[in-house]
């Protein structure tokens, strides 16, 4: 149980590393779409192996193509909302982000890191261990999150001291939420869980399409594809040590 407190605080203490960044050691915009592209890559394989593959082995093709497409329908549903109120950079790195955007693009994150964390703590029942594919790529997508949304609280005249609490919120909120996965899911049927699985990774998918990759392409150029392939590669060398 503690381990799944533990491993959802990791992955949510990436957005505090992304404030420190904005706030303090500003990176360059091509450095920081290199890190977004190489985290594309690894949630692709993330989504791939260790949420839609297993989710086919043990609930069947029905359940997760359900999955899968609720998971990325809905995700689609509530980013054209968000984008509406300035949210649709939460996943960018430039720092050119509205002033208005900076609360808009806290939400998206808490909405991102629900069903992230939820199949984090979910991994620990059946592995007995976490997945370090899911904690990895989660961990690399929050920091542009982190930077994107600091700078835009910035902007809005937030306090270094209210930026780090609406932050370290979302760090509590990724760390219960891989609880309650952990505790809650314990009894869930092999279909349920496939479903939960599937519907993660289709969110997953949808957000990488529409958020990172073309930031990430726009401010990096063509190597983009090269280094997003370098995360993927890292995602399969991940899944099969995990074996």
């Amino acid at each position: 149980m503690m381990d799944a407190l533990m491993w959802g605080g990791v992955s949510g203490s990436a957005v505090l590393i992304g404030a420190i960044i904005a706030i303090f050691v500003p990176l360059k915009k091509q450095l920081t779409a290199y890190i977004m592209a190489f985290g594309t890559g690894v949630l692709l394989g993330a989504a791939a192996y260790e949420l839609i593959q297993d989710s086919v082995k043990e609930a069947g093709i029905i359940p997760s193509s359900l999955g899968f497409l609720t998971g990325a329908g809905l995700f689609t549903l509530l980013d054209m909302t968000l984008a509406k109120k300035g949210a649709h950079k939460r996943k960018r790195s430039d720092h050119l982000v509205p002033a208005s955007s900076g609360l808009a693009i806290f939400i998206g994150t808490i909405m991102d890191a629900i069903p992230e964390s939820l199949m984090i703590g979910a991994s620990l029942i059946e592995q007995h261990h976490v997945s370090w594919l899911l904690v990895v790529s989660i961990f690399i997508s929050n920091i542009p999150e982190g930077i994107s949304g600091t700078s835009g609280l910035l902007k809005s005249q937030y306090s270094q001291k209210k930026i780090f609490s609406l932050w370290l919120s979302v760090f509590f909120i990724s760390a219960l939420c891989s609880w309650i996965g952990y505790l809650f899911l314990q009894d869930a049927t092999p279909k349920m869980m496939g479903f939960i699985a599937s519907f993660a990774g289709g969110g997953i998918v949808a957000m990488v399409a529409s958020t990172m990759l073309p930031e990430a392409f726009e401010e990096g150029g063509p190597v983009i594809g090269f280094i997003a392939s370098l995360g993927l590669l890292t995602s399969i060398i991940l899944d099969y040590l995990s074996f």
